[in-house]
C-alpha cells in the first residue's frame, strides 16, 4: 500500500528503515534493500527537499532522519509504525532487525545453533 501512496517502492522502503533505525545514510539503506544508490539518493533528497526528512554531516556521512518539526511528519510516522507492523516476519527479520553498533571489543560470541 505504501508503494502507492508515495509513488514509488523505493520512497516506501526509505520512510521504513528510517522509521525503524531512526536516522540512515544513502549506501547502508541502499544495501540493505538492494537498491540502487542513485535511487536512494534521490529519494531522501526529494524528501529533504518536502520537509519530510532533515540531513546532517557526521563527518564526510550525511545522516538522514525525520523532520519532527513537521507536524505532518507525526501523522506519517504513526502509518509507518502501522505498516512495520504489518509485515510479513520473514521481511521484519530481513530488513528490520540488523545490528546497529560494532560488536564490543573482545566479546565471545555465543553461536546459539
Amino acid at each position: 500500500m505504501l508503494e502507492a501512496i508515495f509513488g514509488n517502492r523505493t520512497a516506501a522502503w526509505v520512510l521504513l528503515f528510517l522509521q525503524c533505525y531512526g536516522e540512515g545514510h544513502a549506501l547502508r539503506i541502499a544495501k540493505t534493500f538492494g537498491f540502487g544508490l542513485n535511487m536512494t539518493q534521490r529519494q531522501l533528497k526529494r524528501l529533504e527537499e518536502e520537509g519530510v526528512l532533515v540531513s546532517r554531516l557526521v563527518g564526510n556521512i550525511r545522516l538522514f532522519a525525520f523532520n519532527d518539526r513537521n507536524p505532518t511528519v507525526r501523522n506519517l510516522r504513526e502509518l509507518l509504525e502501522a505498516e512495520l507492523k504489518l509485515l510479513p516476519a520473514a521481511q521484519v527479520q530481513q530488513y528490520f532487525r540488523q545490528r546497529q553498533r560494532p560488536r564490543q571489543s573482545g566479546k565471545v560470541l555465543i553461536n546459539h545453533g
